[in-house]
């Protein structure tokens, strides 16, 4: 009897590895994901938010709301000062970084790149910028040049860095290769390559970056007002500290009005900018001709103007110099003071738990305001338009003031800090959520209505699976920027290793607060390389 010799295995079609690597994808992905809310649920429940009842909560509400009326806007011309300034110091750090950024992004996009080192170089500096707090900054800066508006500035330029150059370099990698081809072949310079082959094509796209930046500088000049920046946030500090709420909440008025107007502004010009196709019956070139140089020269006079009215201190360049040594030698040898290891861990996790709860209630919010706030989710043009609108006003709220309202209110420190940081992120994530939403393929959503399928089924099976990679993306960008919020609410009492950072730095224990500020780099670098892993993971 011949015995048969076993049939050899069956290859794998290359669909069927396709389907499984996705399947291992999609599961890995999913437990990533179900870490960080177990994660978030376990830091909601450790900070307490039983621990104010309703009824003394509405009790310190109306005693906060009685002390803060009529609000005080005395002295007008001083607000109209402050408030100018503020702008002029925002606008400049902008400036800074949009400066910064080209020469940054071109080292760091891999089609423009000298050298791979230069690459490399490039992208560790948008990385490292972004995960340092202007906080950090501002306090590194201000041993190194005299009070006034230029730390300020710079701490707000170089960290803003990291946003603007991630998302130029981002933009020059994506470019029609064509006439930057031609113009090499014609014997062209690198430069003139960039200058004419390049830069028109990103420009568009750099210019609301630029704009969407400076909308999140301004809401960062409150905090940074806190630590000796001139303008409406040390006002506002000013007047907490002496507890004139009614001052204090004019302040913060003024401060909200000014970041929807801006927010509304840089939309407009946005639009002006992006939409020339879609949104405009003017053709491109039609558009550079006429509304370009308007627009250039505009810009133009806002920064030489911005340039004026801040009054940086140039001089100080020349002199830092000489004391430039003596101040990096501050921060050295590094050390933790009189704090344990333990106690270090103790205040990072609190740190991190903030971020995490706050994250995960502006998470949940999101998902219904920002659906709403999609055109092919919502129900109606109405719902669409309230929608966006509570976006909008929610994204002008600074989240140093809710912070200090619901502090006030409450008496807790991270529990209303993480309430503030979900608050916000609201604005943030509810948008990009819309927005991604939105930009989703509308064929399968088609198909499943065609066959009599519901709203929540054709959202479900259709839309948000296909803005999963981009939605996944989006959440990890709130949680590490909630990470570096959650470490500069400290100064309102949100406890953390930011209460510990900020108590070093009124102490000039400058190497406890460089020590403090790496491991909050750490946190947000390991938070940026898992959301790079999904991502990845997500497109195969």
């Amino acid at each position: 009897m011949t015995i048969a010799p076993p049939a050899p295995p069956r290859a794998k079609s290359p669909a069927s590895a396709v389907t499984t690597r996705r399947r291992a994808a999609g599961i890995t992905v999913a437990a990533v994901l179900g870490a960080f809310v177990a994660a978030g649920v376990l830091a909601f429940i450790e900070l307490d938010f039983t621990g104010v009842s309703l009824n003394k909560s509405l009790v310190s509400a109306q005693r906060f709301f009685a002390r803060m009326m009529p609000l005080d806007f005395s002295e007008p011309g001083e607000l109209l000062r402050l408030t100018i300034l503020t702008l002029a110091i925002v606008i400049c750090g902008t400036v800074v970084a949009a400066i910064i950024s080209v020469p940054v992004a071109y080292w760091a996009a891999g089609n423009t790149s000298p050298h791979p080192v230069l690459r490399w170089i490039g992208r560790a500096i948008t990385v490292l910028a972004r995960a340092f707090p202007e906080l950090i900054l501002i306090i590194m800066l201000a041993t190194m040049f005299s009070l006034g508006s230029l730390p300020g500035i710079l701490a707000i330029g170089l960290h803003s860095v990291g946003m603007v150059g991630k998302l130029f370099a981002d933009a020059i990698e994506q470019i029609d290769e064509g006439p930057r081809t031609a113009i090499r072949a014609a014997g062209a310079t690198k430069l003139q390559e960039f200058a004419t082959g390049i830069l028109p094509q990103v420009t568009p796209s750099w210019i609301a970056t630029v704009l969407h930046r400076n909308d999140i500088n301004l809401r960062a000049s409150a905090i940074l007002g806190y630590v000796g920046m001139p303008g409406l946030g040390y006002e506002l500090s000013a007047s907490i500290q002496r507890l004139d709420y009614k001052r204090a909440m004019a302040v913060a008025l003024i401060l909200f009005l000014l970041c929807v107007a801006m927010e509304l502004i840089s939309t407009g010009i946005r639009r002006m900018v992006m939409g020339s196709g879609k949104a405009s019956s003017i053709s491109p070139d039609a558009w550079r001709r006429r509304r370009g140089p308007v627009l250039g020269w505009t810009a133009a006079a806002v920064v030489v103007g911005s340039t004026l009215l801040a009054q940086p201190a140039w001089g100080d360049f020349l002199t830092v110099w000489g004391v430039l040594p003596q101040r990096l030698a501050a921060f050295f040898p590094l050390s933790t003071g009189e704090y344990t290891a333990a106690q270090v861990v103790k205040m990072l996790w609190d740190t991190i738990a903030i971020a995490l709860a706050g994250t995960l209630v502006g998470a949940v919010l999101s998902g219904i305001v920002g659906s709403l706030a999609a055109s092919n989710v919502a129900p109606g043009g109405a719902t669409h338009a309230v929608a966006r609108l509570v976006l909008l006003a929610v994204r002008g709220i600074p989240e140093l003031i809710l912070a200090i309202v619901l502090i006030l209110v409450t008496g807790l420190g991270g529990s209303a800090a993480a309430l503030a940081l979900g608050i916000g992120t609201v604005g943030l994530l509810g948008k990009l959520l819309a927005d991604s939403i939105e930009e989703v393929d509308p064929g399968p959503e088609r198909a499943l209505k065609a066959v009599g399928a519901t709203r929540p089924q054709v959202y479900f099976s259709a839309t948000l699976p296909q803005a999963a990679p981009a939605v996944v993306g989006h959440l990890f960008y709130a949680l590490d920027a909630n990470v570096r919020a959650a470490t500069v609410l400290a100064v309102v009492g949100a406890g953390g290793v930011g209460q510990a950072m900020f108590t070093a730095a009124q102490l000039s224990h400058y190497n406890v607060v460089a020590t403090f500020a790496l491991l909050v780099v750490a946190v947000v670098l390991a938070l940026e390389g898992i959301a790079v892993f999904l991502r990845r993971l997500l497109a195969e």
